[in-house]
């Protein structure tokens, strides 16, 4: 109940990051089954969209465009919430709901990042206004005044109210076979674009058996393609073989050993992982700690790797985080996101010449083009997806419901948090706060190819020293500056009277916030 919520209300207070017209992924420790379980709440691409007028949308360089209609998939992130509440909810469905229409309705001073994130968000629909189907909606909800909102100064989104009253009444069928549907199919036939009510009737969130694996002793779950969550146990496994605690904190080795098992993890992201109902990835094997043994080795210990390719494998048949816990031991890991900034662009009509509310997310700028990519474009296809929950237990038990907002940094984000908590014996608050790393550059699930050795991007406060040896062995080292992700921490602890505790962490870089009731 407390994740619908706040997901609800970030779709509101966030918009630059998240919201109904996008996707949610959630892992939970459910326990009164005692184990991780996991949603896939991704949607597919319009059945009416074809591959050959994909790729005539396509730009000059022959990749999706950011925006409009051509990278709109199913919003799935409705339809999760009704699947998570109907298993696991105990307020009735309204209950859930009603308080978050009525925050859209009498409005809320504005945080700066989300500010900022608004006026460079619009400014960019501006410039590519002549590639995006429909421009006004957006503007009636977002500007005032022919402007965003300014720090502190009151925003409300009425039309996000309604919408939200409508699935609180409604439930998922409203958004997805009834009104709300109605309003989102007229709005893309009257733009051009693809989506229909009979796409958004037959969405349904996917429940799925998380993959494990270990990291001493430590059990660290992920979901499986066509999210990214696997290359997290990737990055792990590949790093097991070495003694990071030995290398030290902060220490060249240990950077340098994390950023090529991300390098390595990344080939096989780009090569592997798409919607599994449509290219079968071998998870088990890029899973397996004997493949990471046999990827560990190509790392040298002085020197960076000129070129990196994807395992070969055997023969074979912008983002919003957050985490919830409650006195029943159930936690929740959950993640949602409208991928780039606020989506594609495009707001649908809604009743009495207002809109409904919301962004459409842009996904499907994540699909491939090319024949024979698993992740190439097909009609009903989900696309790769950069967004993933993480989770993990000790001795069988939960311990973290963690994540690491991001992009390509949530994989990379997620195994340093891990490595800082068990390697270097940091607190949850210590391991988010430390200096963070990034690689970019390295080959994509779109089908573009890695860019050399890319860019070895560090942040302010790791040590001068270490930088200079990073140097030294071939790094290409980026401006410390950018994105290094937004973290959040739920933490269990159990004494050895068998009582528990939960703690809990904040990211500093992003507004978070760490809360108990």
């Amino acid at each position: 109940d407390a994740a619908i919520a706040i997901n609800a209300a970030l779709g509101f207070l966030e918009p630059t990051a998240n919201g109904i017209g996008g996707d949610a992924f959630g892992l939970m420790w459910d326990p009164a089954q005692k184990k991780v379980v996991g949603f896939n709440g991704s949607g597919g691409s319009p059945r009416g969209l074809s591959l050959e007028t994909a790729r005539s949308k396509a730009g000059s360089d022959g990749y999706l465009p950011r925006y409009g209609a051509a990278t709109v998939n199913v919003p799935g992130a409705v339809d999760a919430w009704w699947s998570a509440h109907q298993r696991y909810g105990k307020l009735p469905w309204k209950e859930v709901l009603l308080p978050v229409a009525e925050l859209c309705e009498q409005g809320v001073p504005v945080p700066q990042v989300v500010a900022y994130y608004l006026e460079r968000n619009m400014a960019g629909f501006d410039r590519a206004a002549a590639t995006i189907e429909e421009n006004d909606n957006r503007k009636k909800v977002w500007l005032t005044g022919g402007r965003t909102p300014k720090t502190g100064e009151i925003f409300a989104n009425p039309d996000l109210g309604r919408t939200y009253r409508l699935i609180a009444e409604g439930g998922r069928d409203a958004f997805y076979d009834g009104v709300i549907a109605d309003h989102i199919e007229r709005y893309f036939k009257r733009i051009g674009g693809w989506m229909t009510r009979a796409d958004l009737a037959a969405h349904r969130t996917e429940w799925v058996e998380p993959l494990m694996t270990t990291y001493r002793g430590v059990e660290v779950y992920s979901l499986g393609p066509n999210t990214q969550g696997l290359s997290t146990n990737q990055i792990l496994n590949i790093c097991e073989q070495f003694d990071l605690k030995a290398m030290g904190f902060q220490s060249a080795a240990s950077i340098h050993v994390q950023a090529e098992a991300k390098r390595l993890a990344f080939e096989d992201r780009a090569r592997y992982f798409a919607d599994e109902r449509f290219a079968k990835a071998p998870t088990a094997w890029l899973n397996s700690k004997e493949y990471a043994a046999e990827r560990a080795k190509l790392i040298n210990p002085n020197r960076v790797m000129d070129r990196v390719f994807p395992g070969d494998a055997p023969t074979q048949g912008d983002t919003t985080y957050f985490s919830v816990a409650d006195s029943d031991g159930m936690m929740v890991s959950w993640i949602q996101s409208n991928y780039r900034g606020m989506g594609g662009g495009l707001v649908a009509d809604g009743p009495d010449g207002g809109t409904l509310g919301f962004m459409f997310q842009n996904r499907g700028e994540l699909f491939a083009l090319s024949d024979g990519h698993p992740n190439v474009y097909a009609p009903g296809k989900r696309p790769f997806h950069t967004i993933i929950p993480g989770f993990a237990c000790k001795d069988g038990e939960p311990w973290l419901a963690y994540g690491v907002m991001g992009g390509g940094m949530q994989p990379q984000g997620q195994a340093q948090i891990i490595i800082n908590m068990v390697d270097y014996g940091l607190d949850p608050q210590e391991a988010g706060d430390s200096p963070r790393w990034q690689h970019y550059g390295s080959s994509e699930p779109t089908g573009q190819p890695a860019e050399g050795v890319g860019k070895l991007h560090l942040e302010s406060g790791v040590p001068e020293a270490t930088k200079q040896q990073l140097t030294a062995m071939g790094w290409d080292l980026g401006p410390p500056d950018g994105g290094f992700g937004g973290y959040q921490n739920v933490m269990k602890q159990i004494n050895e009277q068998g009582r528990w505790t939960y703690g809990a962490a904040t990211e500093m870089r992003k507004d978070g916030n760490a809360l108990a009731y």
